[in-house]
């Protein structure tokens, strides 16, 4: 997989960042002192308006905090972290809403433990963006993409291979509803995708300009390009004017020529043409038992020498020669399975041998 290369962040970032930063922990704070207020005037005790903050906002930042560092070193946060971050919080709001005395309080007490919960998914949010900003890597998504990845690949084998036929169809349609989720979210896959169709697009327009510009030379009835005919001479006399030369040669009658016995060819009459047989094609078989690898099977993953082998074989097909991009599809119409960057790299080996050979 290719990875952006690292990149670090300007001192102008670096400074709008942090001061970005700064008010989520201030309203977080903010949020915490009016929890603590509110449990102040119902209970008036400060132990207990505490313990209610320190087991509401107080647990919501130290799993901020353990999200925040764990996203700053590139791995993703675990289940009850991203729980805990939104279940805390609700927790405080119903502590809150249930000691209120009336049901303005209520509404009030509910609302304020909310900005602890916000400024941590917010300062979450911030470092997961830096980090992908600066290593091009999101654990994140790659997290998903490999649950979703986990659970496709069980369900498929679960439609193709299990004997209760109403489980098969439930795996089915599990596995197009999955499907849609693969790749969500993923900055590189997206990028290895447009990299992928910018070649895909440069072929295409690389074949159009040429089928555009390349001017067929068109041979003469005779096989000879004809040549201009020189000037007449207005004061000649007819009788002087030479015959332009066309590069063909005129008819010569029998008066004007002598022909030596000796030197003229008969064709000989009883000459029967010569049928060579015709040509055997060569077989995938030949050409695997040739490279000194097994032979490619369809519907199976191919190594690096079989992808050859097989583009090999579907190149000289048809003649004149297949191109990249005709062999591609001969090769997905046939069944065969590669990836992109896998497949390029085999056809540009087999034209680098090409090359050498000639």
């Amino acid at each position: 997989m290719n990875r952006p290369p690292e990149r670090s962040l300007s001192r102008g970032q670096a400074y709008v960042l942090g001061a970005a930063a700064v008010p989520m922990v201030a309203f977080g704070g903010m949020g915490a002192f009016g929890t603590y207020s509110n449990i102040t005037s119902v209970f008036h005790r400060s132990a207990t308006a505490l313990g209610v903050v320190a087991a509401g906002e107080g647990a919501t930042l130290v799993l901020a905090l353990v999200l925040v560092g764990l996203t700053m070193l590139g791995q993703s946060a675990p289940v009850a972290v991203r729980v805990g971050l939104w279940t805390l919080p609700a927790v405080a709001s119903l502590t809150g809403a249930t000691v209120a005395q009336s049901a303005t309080e209520a509404v009030v007490f509910a609302v304020t433990p909310m900005a602890m919960c916000v400024s941590a998914e917010g300062m979450g949010l911030l470092a997961r963006r830096i980090v992908v900003y600066r290593t091009g890597v999101d654990a994140e998504a790659q997290r998903r993409n490999a649950a979703v990845m986990q659970r496709l690949a069980y369900h498929r084998a679960r439609a193709a291979n299990h004997p209760d036929e109403k489980a098969r169809n439930d795996s089915e349609l599990e596995s197009w509803k999955l499907a849609k989720k693969a790749g969500a979210g993923d900055a590189l896959l997206g990028a290895n995708l447009v990299e992928v169709q910018r070649g895909r697009l440069t072929d295409g327009a690389d074949a159009a300009l040429a089928s555009m510009f390349a001017l067929p030379v068109t041979p003469s009835a005779h096989g000879v390009t004809e040549a201009p005919a020189p000037l007449a001479v207005e004061d000649a006399d007819e009788d002087d004017v030479t015959p332009p030369m066309t590069g063909v040669t005129p008819s010569v009658t029998e008066e004007d020529t002598q022909v030596t016995p000796a030197l003229e060819t008969v064709p000989p009459e009883d000459v029967t043409p010569v049928t060579l047989p015709p040509e055997t094609p060569v077989t995938l078989e030949e050409i695997a038992a040739v490279a000194g690898v097994p032979t490619p099977v369809v519907g199976e993953p191919l190594s690096d020498e079989q992808l050859v082998v097989v583009l090999r074989h579907l190149r000289y097909t048809d003649d004149p020669p297949l191109s990249y991009r005709q062999a591609v599809a001969a090769f997905r119409e046939a069944g065969f399975v590669g990836g992109e960057q896998r497949v390029r790299r085999a056809w540009g080996s087999l034209m680098s041998h090409e090359e050498t050979d000639a």
